[in-house]
């Protein structure tokens, strides 16, 4: 069994737990208002960050248990972050709502809840929690779920990030008309990294259309932002290199390097 395959046992455990507790909660509050993702990234000349809090993965093992998010997250907004990116899976990441609820009340920046989602209810959590953007992985999910679950967090206001591996995945994606693709240049069965796989799917990736390309993992300094810079990212996300750094502030200015418009 593949990593992402063990990930995805537990999350239909979780989702079956969470219906027996499911209390019906008001979703059309209006949330507070923030930027959406797909403006800031679309007209940017220089390559976003999306900062992750990120505690630990079942790659890295513990990579900083005592994090504060809060503090974390508006370090992140002062140095110059697009979006902040939330790990709320608990049992290989270590998160959890409560992060998420926390941080997207503490920054002014678009949210991300960053998790293995499978069903709907899970995105009413998100929104619940705060969150203003989902992920929607399309090697967890069948088509006609991944169509579902798009449309359903669409309808509550949310962005969704849908997130490929190869050119196949970023036609499901394209099929359903999504503006923010990501390319997670971490192969989820194997779990290694390539960042040739941000340049993949971008020689194929339809950049003449109001769609804006996200490059993910692997992400560790000024020339592997440079390297997916250049071949037409408009973001990168960055989770382990700015947990792990020293200067937050520092290290997320070098990856805001000028990209390659395509």
């Amino acid at each position: 069994m593949t990593i992402l395959e063990k990930i995805l046992e537990v999350k239909k455990l979780e989702v079956a737990e969470l219906l027996e507790q499911h209390v019906p909660f008001d979703l059309t509050k209006e949330p507070t208002a923030k930027p959406t993702l797909f403006e800031t990234l679309y007209n940017t000349q220089l390559l976003q960050v999306i900062s992750e809090i990120k505690r630990a993965s079942p790659s890295k093992g513990l990579i900083e248990g005592n994090v504060n998010p809060v503090q974390q997250a508006l370090s992140y907004e002062r140095a110059g972050a697009a979006a902040i990116s939330v790990l709320t899976d608990q049992q290989f990441f270590k998160g959890s709502m409560d992060d998420l609820h926390a941080v997207s009340t503490a920054v002014g920046l678009p949210v991300l809840c960053k998790d293995f989602i499978i069903h709907r209810l899970q995105i009413e959590q998100a929104k619940r929690a705060g969150a203003s953007i989902i992920l929607l992985i399309v090697a967890a999910l069948e088509q006609e779920t991944l169509h579902d679950l798009f449309n359903f967090a669409t309808s509550l206001d949310l962005e969704v990030l849908v997130e490929v591996h190869d050119v196949e995945e970023l036609q499901r994606a394209l099929l359903i008309d999504t503006k923010i693709i990501g390319v997670n240049n971490r192969n989820l069965k194997t779990f290694e990294v390539d960042l040739g796989n941000t340049a993949e799917i971008a020689a194929h990736f339809p950049f003449h259309e109001d769609r804006v390309l996200i490059s993910e993992s692997g992400i560790r300094g000024a020339s592997d932002a440079s390297t997916v810079a250049q071949v037409g990212a408009h973001a990168v996300l960055v989770g382990e290199t700015l947990m792990r750094c020293a200067n937050i502030d520092e290290t997320l200015r070098t990856f805001h390097v000028k990209r390659r418009e395509r």
